[in-house]
Formats: structure tokens, C-alpha cells, sequence
């Protein structure tokens, strides 16, 4: 899903650059729409206008592209979560999780660039946004913000800038990396589960034609960014109700519900509101995501220099497993190990959280409740709520574990009841080999 959507990105997007113009200087619209009739846009809304609703087809290429930018952007997590709970990333497929890790916060940074580039009064929140963000940061952050928008905000330089980054750098570094990983994935060969068979030759042109249906559907059928109804981008003004896409809802989440922490160091102000939920969080976030495979390899390391009672392993035994264990293993299931899976829980609890708290305002107001008290929830929620999640996944876990033990002991369920003698009553499970039964259990363990 992540390579053909990508694919239809890079279809899409070179139709749209060919009515495009990322200028910024002032015109009169006078196309079609005729509530902005003889109204001052800057020539990147004044083009993508023209390009919506004058040029054939050019709204159905455009939310296409726009759809196939959130779908690319969501297959990339949901391989992420399932090469997490599966043990996808261990060797010899360490490169592959990192380059999965990459592509992730690339897709959301070509993505934002992208909402930029029409001009309209949505994307100018995400302007003010980016420079807020530049603006907390230490030292370099003010230059970083003349280098970008120039003297003034918003300037007349920062929609080429993002034009050429969206359309050059973003493109090229993904199709590289899927690149890469597909050479990877020929050299290593795809990972399954125990049992499973190997997929189908014909399996990926059948995906290929389901992605890019299903995006075309999106784009006819239902619509998304309808500048026209925005109007074009105002230095003091911005949508009411206006949130981003969903992959960036977490940064925008994490700042509203952020408390207005300032900290002064050496005559500097640190404007902790915005530097921790915007830079602090989502770096801590990746740099954990990528660097986890060697983290769990060192743990599993230390503790397989000691037996199960505690006692260290010679270093014949240690040679031995070692060679078994650098076989490539079959993936595992999320059941079997509890903790990874937890772990996995707490993270996308923490994540949702974040997203469902970039909508504070209309959940107060659909509730008939304060801001305040909804951002307080939230506050404590994303603290509390992934240990939850982690203690329910963990227990869910241990119990499918003994759920499937006892089905290997004792037989699975027959359905059949059956009265005892003193009146009670029971299910008679199904006999199980004798001569299996040890082995089977033995595997499972």
C-alpha cells in the first residue's frame, strides 16, 4: 500500500506542477468562483483555484493526490506496528525497520509542505505553526525563521522554498529508501509467520489495482481541502474548527494541552510550551523507535548469560546458542510475547491520545463542556492512559498463553456436556495423543 500509493503521489503530482505556481505575489482573482471575484490572492492560491475548478479533471487529480499523501503516510505506521509486534526488525532485517522508521517522518514532512503550497487560510495556520516552532528553538531558531520567511512573516519566499523541498528533496530521499528496502527484501526474502505459506506471485499487481481503486473512489466521492470554501491565507487570521491532517494531529495535540512553561538560561527564554511538545516529544519518539531492535537485542543478550536458575552459562553453551540464534527466525505472534505487545499498546494509546486532544475545542463544545476541563483530562490521560493500556494488553496476552495450554493439555473443547454423579456438570474436552502431547507442548514452550 505504502509503494503504490506513493506511486499515484508521484503520477498526481506531476500533472499538478504543470498549473501550479508557487509565486506569492499579489493578484486579483478573477476566475470562475465568483464570491472571491476581484478579491487580492497571492498566485499560488490564484493557480490552485484555477486548477480545482477550471482545468479538466484537475479537482479529482488533486484530492487523489491529497488522499494518497494520508493513505501513504498511514500504511507506513501500520507496517511499523506490525513489524513491532511481530519481530520483523531483528536480524537480518534491522535496515529494513530503520528505513521504515525514515520514510515515516518523511511522509509527514512532505506532507505538511504540501498542505502549504495552496495558499489558503488553513495552510496559513500551519505557517504560523512552523514558525512557532522555529521560534522555540534555542539560539538558532530566530535565524532559522529570517532564513525561511525572510524579513516579515509570512514573506514572499516561503512558499517557493517549501515548493522546490516538496517536489525535489521529499520525493527523492522516499523513492530511494523504498528503493532500498525493496533490494533488501529481495536479499532477505519476506518475513512470515510459523506454518504460513509463501505469498503469491500474483499478490502484489492485485494489491496494486486495490490501492489505487480505492484512492480513486476517495478522490471522486469524497472531498477534502476545498480551498474555495477557506478563502486565500491572512497574517492574523485563520479557520475556526481548523485542526491539520491526521498524521500531524499528535503535534498539534501535544501543544494545546502543553502548559505555558517558560525557563530562562543565560538570558535566553525557553518557551517549554511549544519546545517540548513539538521537538522534545516527537524526537524522543523516533529516536526510541529506531534505536529499540538494539536495545531488546542487548537485554536478551544479558539475559542469556544465565540459565533459568540465575546461573551463568558456560561459554561453550553460550558459542552454541549463539549459532542457533543467528538463524533468521519466523515472526512471532503478538500473544507470545506480552510485553513487546504492551509496550506496543501504550505507544499507540499515547499517540491517540495526542490526536484526539488536537480536537479539545470541539469536544468541549459537542459535550457542552469547558476547554479547561477537557485539556485537563487530557493531561492526565496521556499520562495514566498508556499504563492502562499496557496492563490490559499484558494480561490479555498471559491469558490467551494459558488459554492455549491448557487447550494443548487437555484437549480442545468438544461441546459435549456431560452430568457427574454428585450432579454437577461438565465439558468433556477432545483427547489429545498421548504420544503428542509432550511434543506439542515442548514446541509451544
Amino acid at each position: 500500500m505504502a509503494i503504490w500509493s506513493f506511486v499515484v503521489l508521484v503520477l498526481t503530482g506531476a500533472f499538478l506542477m504543470v498549473f501550479y505556481d508557487p509565486g506569492m505575489s499579489p493578484v486579483l482573482y478573477r476566475g470562475v468562483y465568483t464570491p472571491l471575484r476581484d478579491i487580492p490572492v497571492s498566485e499560488a492560491y490564484n493557480s490552485t483555484m484555477y486548477l480545482s475548478l477550471e482545468v479538466r479533471g484537475g479537482l479529482f487529480v488533486r484530492q487523489v493526490h491529497h488522499w494518497s499523501a494520508l493513505v501513504f503516510v498511514a500504511a507506513v505506521a501500520l507496517q511499523l506496528l506490525r513489524m513491532f509486534v511481530t519481530g520483523a526488525f531483528r536480524r537480518p532485517r534491522m535496515l529494513q525497520w530503520l528505513i521504515w522508521v525514515a520514510l515515516l517522518p518523511l511522509g509527514m514532512f512532505a506532507g505538511e509542505t504540501g498542505n502549504v503550497l495552496p495558499d489558503d487560510l488553513l495552510s496559513g495556520g500551519s505557517l504560523w505553526l512552523i514558525q512557532s516552532v522555529l521560534l522555540a528553538i534555542p539560539v538558532v531558531g530566530s535565524y532559522a525563521v529570517q532564513l525561511l520567511f525572510g524579513a516579515e512573516f509570512p514573506g514572499d519566499t516561503v512558499i517557493p522554498v517549501m515548493y522546490w523541498v516538496h517536489v525535489l528533496l521529499f520525493p527523492v530521499a522516499i523513492a530511494a529508501l523504498l528503493g532500498a528496502r525493496e533490494w533488501l527484501v529481495r536479499r532477505n526474502g519476506h518475513s512470515r509467520f510459523a506454518g504460513s505459506v509463501p505469498g503469491r506471485r500474483g499478490a502484489r499487481p492485485l494489491m496494486a489495482g486495490a490501492t489505487i481503486g480505492v484512492l480513486v473512489i476517495l478522490g471522486v466521492g469524497f472531498q477534502i481541502a476545498p480551498i474555495w470554501l477557506y478563502g486565500p491565507a491572512g497574517p492574523g487570521q485563520i479557520s475556526a474548527g481548523s485542526v491539520p491532517d491526521w498524521y500531524m494531529g499528535f503535534l498539534d495535540g501535544a501543544l494545546r494541552i502543553m502548559p505555558g512553561w517558560e525557563l530562562t538560561v543565560a538570558g535566553y527564554t525557553l518557551s517549554l510550551a511549544v519546545l517540548v511538545p513539538a521537538l522534545v516529544v516527537p524526537g524522543a519518539f523516533f529516536t526510541v523507535l529506531a534505536g529499540y531492535p538494539l536495545g531488546e537485542r542487548f537485554v536478551l543478550q544479558r539475559l542469556a548469560r544465565r540459565d533459568a536458575l540465575g546461573r551463568p552459562k558456560s561459554s561453550s553453551r553460550l558459542a552454541k546458542e549463539g549459532t542457533m540464534l543467528a538463524v533468521p527466525a519466523v515472526l512471532d505472534r503478538p500473544r507470545d510475547v506480552a510485553v513487546r505487545t504492551g509496550v506496543a499498546a501504550a505507544g499507540v494509546t499515547f499517540y491517540g491520545l495526542l490526536w484526539a486532544a488536537a480536537s479539545n475545542d470541539q469536544l468541549a463544545h459537542q459535550m457542552q463542556l469547558s476547554v479547561e476541563a477537557v485539556t485537563i483530562f487530557f493531561r492526565f490521560a496521556v499520562v495514566i492512559g498508556p499504563f492502562i493500556a499496557y496492563w490490559v494488553t499484558h494480561r490479555l496476552c498471559l491469558g490467551l498463553q494459558l488459554q492455549e495450554r491448557h487447550s494443548r493439555e487437555h484437549g480442545p473443547e468438544s461441546g459435549v456436556i456431560v452430568r457427574t454423579a454428585q450432579g454437577g456438570f461438565h465439558e468433556r474436552p477432545m483427547q489429545v495423543d498421548r504420544e503428542r502431547r509432550p511434543a506439542l507442548t515442548a514446541s509451544a514452550d
